[in-house]
């Protein structure tokens, strides 16, 4: 049986990954800081779900998520999702600084220790795969979101950057890099209009197919890829003195903004 770990699966789409997965018979570990969402899954697949409480800020998180595992019987496939977001054109030092707290050092925690497990499954010929949501605003600096955009590029290229470990030690690991535009979650407000705009029910598909078909790359969806598409042509010097406007209560790519991270 299928097994997924999904990190930060207890709000947004998380959540909507983690009772879609549950919902095709997979096994499914939840892992995240809010306990409600996460016993509330068990109950509606007991046999099925397993959680833990995880704070990826702290340094006894990987040693909570090899616990899930355990628990897991195994996985296959590990799916990170939580982190935060600002809009943050005052320069909120401490706002920033959870950013890359978050981002960063507890993406960096958590992607590490699943490419060790994995690595370890891989002497044995088993096959793992990693995938991380990142996002679009990862494509290019964007100035009121600062720390936001340089923390999902980090993401992005530090996924690269194990795909070629994983290629120089031999090691059989899959990677996927799944770049959202704007999703409607609970943190945009109903009555707000933001570009592009898409719903958690047709997002939640498209995410499952891409780690399906172990897409290296997956921006979703093929109006985000238009438009990353043409960011990535404009020099950075035209770039600088374009005047984005962003709302001030969202940043691009609510996947992970509306995690338990976040929210708590």
């Amino acid at each position: 049986m299928n097994r997924i770990v999904i990190m930060g699966g207890t709000s947004g789409i998380g959540l909507h990954l983690a009772e879609a997965y549950a919902s095709m018979g997979w096994m499914v570990g939840v892992a995240g800081r809010k306990e409600a969402p996460m016993k509330n899954l068990k109950e509606m697949f007991p046999d099925q779900v397993e959680w833990q409480k995880i704070d990826i800020t702290k340094n006894d998180a990987p040693q909570k998520l090899l616990e899930l595992i355990r628990k897991l019987g195994g996985m296959d496939i590990y799916l990170h999702t939580a982190g935060i977001g600002y809009e943050n054109d005052q320069l909120d030092v401490e706002k920033d600084i959870a950013t890359a707290e978050t981002n960063v050092v507890g993406y960096t925690r958590m992607v590490d220790t699943a490419y060790r497990f994995f690595r370890k499954m891989s002497e044995k010929g088993i096959e793992g795969h990693i995938a991380v949501i990142s996002s679009v605003a990862g494509t290019k600096g964007i100035g009121k979101l600062a720390s936001y955009s340089a923390s999902k590029k980090y993401q992005s290229t530090y996924l690269e950057a194990l795909e070629q470990l994983a290629h120089t030690e031999g090691v059989d690991i899959a990677f996927t890099d799944i770049r959202p535009g704007w999703v409607r979650t609970p943190l945009l407000e109903n009555d707000r209009v933001y570009p592009m705009t898409m719903e958690e029910e047709k997002v939640v598909p498209l995410i499952i197919k891409a780690i399906k078909r172990r897409s290296r790359i997956a921006v979703v969806d093929w109006r985000w890829a238009v438009a990353v598409a043409f960011w990535r042509l404009i020099p950075g010097f035209l770039w600088i003195r374009i005047p984005l406007t962003i709302s001030r209560e969202a940043t691009p790519e609510q996947t992970e903004i509306d995690s338990e991270l976040a929210t708590d």
